[in-house]
């Protein structure tokens, strides 16, 4: 984190507090993976690099604690960037294939011509940022996908309940895509289906049938959660993300 970006951010939000927008920054260096899961945060060195004083940034180290996204530890002094496992992203993986399932199958019913139009680009793109392994073309690609899938399904409920889910899931979904990038990744068995299971799923979308997109969403996020498996190689899949 540094002083240009706090600028960048105090401009987007002039008449916010210097704690709210230092949470801000922290939040999305927490969900992007630049700020890795389990790290420990230093008060006193992100005050330096911001060049402010330490109160905002402990303020805004209790905001996320408040939401669940900074942790203390038994017997350790500080706080700690929440971190990713297997099983919590097993039990997130189930609720999002419920909700992205039934969303895909609603879009299918009633996504117009300029939304199937967008869903193709994105999942072209994202297919060749897989194959290139650009995890830049993959960010930009990948979630914008699942949340315009969720934001055009015409279901209020259901875009309140991604909602409350998306931050964790930026996250996990963030690990994927820094494991899709890492080399050797093409012998993961699960990457042939990885990079064509966007098409799958817009192109039961275009053809108007909604169980298909129902079962290719989910079949998606099965893979996504396979293939974040097999990347750890029997062991745990995010050990090399918290020495980022």
């Amino acid at each position: 984190m540094e002083q240009y970006t706090l600028r960048q951010y105090m401009e987007k939000n002039p008449d916010a507090k210097l704690r709210d927008i230092v949470a801000d920054m922290l939040y999305d260096e927490i969900v992007s993976l630049r700020i890795a899961p389990g790290a420990k945060l230093n008060v006193n060195q992100l005050a330096s690099s911001l060049g402010i004083s330490r109160t905002p940034v402990a303020e805004a180290i209790a905001r996320l604690t408040d939401i669940g996204f900074v942790v203390s530890h038994p017997g350790q002094s500080g706080s700690f960037v929440l971190d990713l496992n297997l099983l919590d992203m097993i039990n997130l993986y189930q609720v999002r294939s419920c909700i992205e399932g039934q969303a895909a199958a609603l879009c299918a019913h009633s996504a117009d011509e300029a939304t199937v139009r967008q869903l193709t680009k994105l999942a072209d793109a994202f297919k060749e940022s897989v194959i290139s392994r650009d995890i830049r073309g993959m960010k930009d690609t990948d979630m914008p996908f699942h949340q315009l899938i969720i934001h055009s399904c015409g279901n209020p409920y259901i875009v309140q309940s991604y909602e409350l889910i998306l931050p964790k899931l930026t996250m996990y979904q963030s690990s994927m895509l820094e494991f899709i990038s890492h080399e050797g990744s093409g012998e993961n068995p699960w990457m042939p289906s990885v990079t064509f299971n966007h098409i799958s799923v817009v192109s039961a979308i275009r053809m108007r049938m909604p169980e298909l997109a129902r079962q290719s969403m989910e079949d998606h996020v099965t893979t996504s959660l396979n293939f974040t498996t097999m990347a750890g190689r029997m062991g745990d899949p995010f050990i090399r993300l918290r020495g980022k």
